[in-house]
């Protein structure tokens, strides 16, 4: 017998490779019923997801009648001014976008406001100073003196609306430190339970509302540009160039290093957070120690002579009631 023998015919061969061909039909068509795909079932709801936040963002932005521009457009006069004088360049070299970013005014009608502003101030405030002096108050002092006081007020104009941002970023870091430590826990709680940073943030926004608009606005935006930016860290960043709180940074850049590296977000957060509750209550500590010496002045103002009167007077009447 030859290898010849072991070859068999051509009707069954043929039977043979039919029978395979449909049986490797059959398992290509239920690999994906057998076999399921988890890691691609799992990246598809993440997909589905960041859409489904997209697109919630997305109305909640917009009116239900027509789209709006987040970015509000500034008045066609200070638009005017700011062409005028060739002011924009000065606005980039000198950074005022991002202070007023950090006082809570976004978008470009704000930095063109605060431009034209600083510039009309200081005639408006000259003007009516000089006004004032010369026919209403009308001092026996030569006109060169009166014109002089008048530039001298008009040049406060030319600083107040830097002074005004300069309060109003005091005053809303001052807003975020005191209410980040609860933001924190919020933030922790979420992430611990399983949310994607996603959701934990727009958690975050929707409860802390009530106790701070400003950290509601920040997380908020952050929601938004997590779902619209390319590159997640950017609105992490961003988040940390608005707010200039060094807590915010701290956790700005966990997160980022969470985002690299995928380290766990849980125990990072946790002591984050205590560590702003410190801060905290060493400020507080801080504040409570300085007011002895604040008080020192105003109770030899006040309070002295009124104790020395309550207690010389009956004496005096006294005095003067022997003689």
């Amino acid at each position: 017998m030859g290898f010849t023998s072991y070859i068999p015919a051509p009707d069954h061969l043929s039977a043979v490779m039919a029978a395979i061909a449909a049986f490797s039909a059959v398992v290509v068509v239920s690999w994906p019923y057998l076999f399921r795909d988890d890691l691609g079932r799992r990246m598809r709801k993440v997909e589905n997801e960041r859409e489904l936040l997209r697109k919630r963002e997305r109305a909640r932005l917009a009116p239900e009648d027509k789209p709006k521009s987040l970015r509000s457009e500034p008045r066609k006069l200070f638009k005017t001014i700011v062409e005028r004088f060739n002011l924009a360049k000065q606005a980039e070299d000198s950074g005022i976008a991002d202070r007023l970013r950090m006082a809570g005014y976004r978008g470009s009608a704000p930095v063109t406001t605060f431009l034209a502003v600083r510039l009309i101030a200081p005639i408006v405030m000259f003007a009516i100073a000089t006004l004032y002096f010369l026919f209403l108050l009308k001092p026996a002092v030569p006109v060169f003196a009166v014109f002089g006081l008048a530039a001298a007020i008009g040049a406060l104009g030319y600083f107040a609306p830097a002074i005004y941002i300069r309060n109003r970023i005091t005053k809303r870091q001052k807003a975020i430190r005191r209410t980040w430590p609860e933001a924190l826990d919020l933030l922790l709680i979420t992430v611990e339970a399983g949310m994607s940073i996603e959701s934990a943030f727009r958690k975050v926004a929707e409860e802390i509302g009530t106790q701070s608009t400003e950290i509601a606005e920040e997380v908020a935006l952050t929601t938004a540009e997590l779902s619209y930016l390319q590159d997640r860290r950017q609105a992490y960043e961003n988040l940390g160039k608005r707010t200039g709180v060094e807590g915010v940074r701290a956790v700005v850049t966990s997160l980022i290093q969470a985002e690299k590296y995928g380290t766990a977000l849980g125990h990072a957060l946790r002591v984050m957070a205590q560590e702003n509750r410190d801060m905290r209550m060493s400020e507080a500590e801080k504040r409570a120690a300085a007011l002895p010496p604040k008080l020192t002045v105003p109770m030899i103002v006040f309070f002295l002579p009124v104790l020395f009167a309550v207690i010389i007077t009956p004496a005096a009447i006294q005095i003067a009631g022997i003689q």
